[in-house]
């Protein structure tokens, strides 16, 4: 008798449902959470980058309209200067790019594919396939470097705290062709988390066969807190390499692509001087510098440190918002028991890590789609795109209005509330 109640309970609840769902697919609607892009609002934050700066400031040290001299190859010291003070980085130990870290880090990995790394007597290509480890869930164009460069990928897990370790080390000490390890350390995409400092020091410190294992430090969202008053920071892993005497492990990148201009910003490598050394020299003969112009833009908008953050907190203040409604229409839908799905609440960066039951994710994403919301392809915050519990869908509440994000929630909530009953 309990068993016919439940299900006549579960129908009634399925009604329902469907009726939600039918109603929101009769209005046709076209929102789109799928990618971490800031808003229209965001980006005229940083509208004064357009008319911001005169021919005078502009040839008033030397004439950036032209070719840089070799000295600038490396970038604007002044642009060094307020990286390093905003990121506590050394000056010393920075590359400033072009509006692309995600460029960066593709170069970094090719030339170590072309030429050996510093110590090194062979480069990765003539060593056979070689393979990194991939967090997951993790960002999908780390992958699609991998990928593109016949790269083997390994899933890691992540802990909450950063990937799990114990994987990690006994993985490395292992197995001489892993090369490298990605990892987004600060309000990771997707999941938010930011590594411990045990994680930091058991990357730094752990044994690998590979004499030529590299840390792609990818801290994309440094500055990105949704709330500046409990800012979180992670460990400086290049000090935390030196100290363990490896000391060329890790490159780190970071960029203003979601502080400024999404398209238009500044990128920064920063390494150990063998390291920076090793890319300097094959970068001579790859270009003559990167855009100064845009540098002294972005210095005339964040002048210092203080400047930077107090900008960053304009972004926070249009940013948590929406992802307190995503939370809160989550949770009034779908509760807190598990019983749907499970996610995250980061403090800072760009998405949230959604979790349907095993084998939910492509459905839900399908029927969220027919009401007029997108989302990520299930199974791309994997390496091959393959979820293997089909279960991770990332939420990008970034670039839609409040209003919009709010809509969208719903309707993830109701498909996710569907396919698990429809499961069961």
């Amino acid at each position: 008798m309990l068993e016919t109640t439940q299900k006549l309970s579960c129908n009634e609840d399925l009604s329902s449902l469907y009726q939600q769902y039918s109603d929101f697919k009769a209005k046709k609607l076209q929102l789109d959470i799928t990618r971490g892009k800031p808003s229209a609002q965001q980006l005229s934050l940083s509208d004064p980058l357009i008319y911001n700066l005169t021919v005078k400031e502009v040839i008033e040290h030397q004439d950036y309209r032209n070719y840089s001299s070799p000295q600038l190859l490396a970038g604007l010291p002044e642009m060094k200067n307020l990286f390093a003070e905003t990121l506590n980085i050394s000056a010393e130990n920075i590359i400033i790019g072009g509006n692309s870290s995600l460029n960066l880090m593709y170069d970094t990995i090719t030339k170590a594919m072309i030429l050996p790394l510093p110590s090194q007597t062979k480069n990765w290509s003539s060593q056979g396939t070689i393979k990194f480890l991939c967090p997951t869930p993790g960002y999908d164009r780390h992958f699609s470097i991998c990928e593109n460069l016949g790269i083997e990928m390994i899933n890691v897990p992540l802990t909450g705290q950063g990937p799990d370790m114990d994987v990690v080390e006994n993985l490395v000490l292992d197995d001489p062709m892993i090369k490298g390890i990605w990892c987004v350390p600060q309000y990771a995409n997707p999941t938010g988390e930011i590594y411990s400092d045990e994680t930091v020091n058991r990357l730094a410190n752990m044994k690998t066969a590979a004499d030529d294992f590299i840390i792609l430090w990818d801290n994309a969202y440094a500055v990105h807190h949704l709330d500046m008053a409990d800012a979180q920071y992670v460990k400086d892993i290049l000090q935390a390499c030196q100290q363990a005497g490896n000391p060329n492990r890790a490159f780190v990148y970071a960029s203003t692509s979601k502080v400024t201009y999404a398209g238009a910003g500044v990128s920064i490598l920063a390494a150990n001087e063998e390291n920076l050394n090793w890319y300097k020299k094959q970068l001579r003969v790859q270009t003559i510098g990167f855009d100064k112009i845009n540098q002294l833009r972005h210095l005339k908008l964040l002048p210092n440190k203080s400047a930077f953050l107090a900008h960053m907190k304009k972004h926070a203040d249009i940013l948590k918002p929406k992802f307190d409604i995503v939370d809160t229409v989550l949770q009034q839908e779908l509760g807190n028991d598990g019983k749907y799905a499970t996610w995250t609440k980061p403090k800072g960066g760009y998405f949230i890590s959604f979790n349907t039951k095993p084998n939910l994710a492509k459905k839900v994403i399908e029927m969220a789609q027919n009401a007029g919301v997108k989302l990520t392809k299930a199974g791309a915050t994997f390496p091959y795109g393959k979820d293997p519990d089909d279960r991770n869908i990332r939420i990008a509440p970034s670039m839609p209005s409040i209003q919009d994000v709010e809509i969208a929630t719903k309707i993830l909530a109701i498909a996710t509330k569907i396919a698990t009953l429809e499961q069961h």
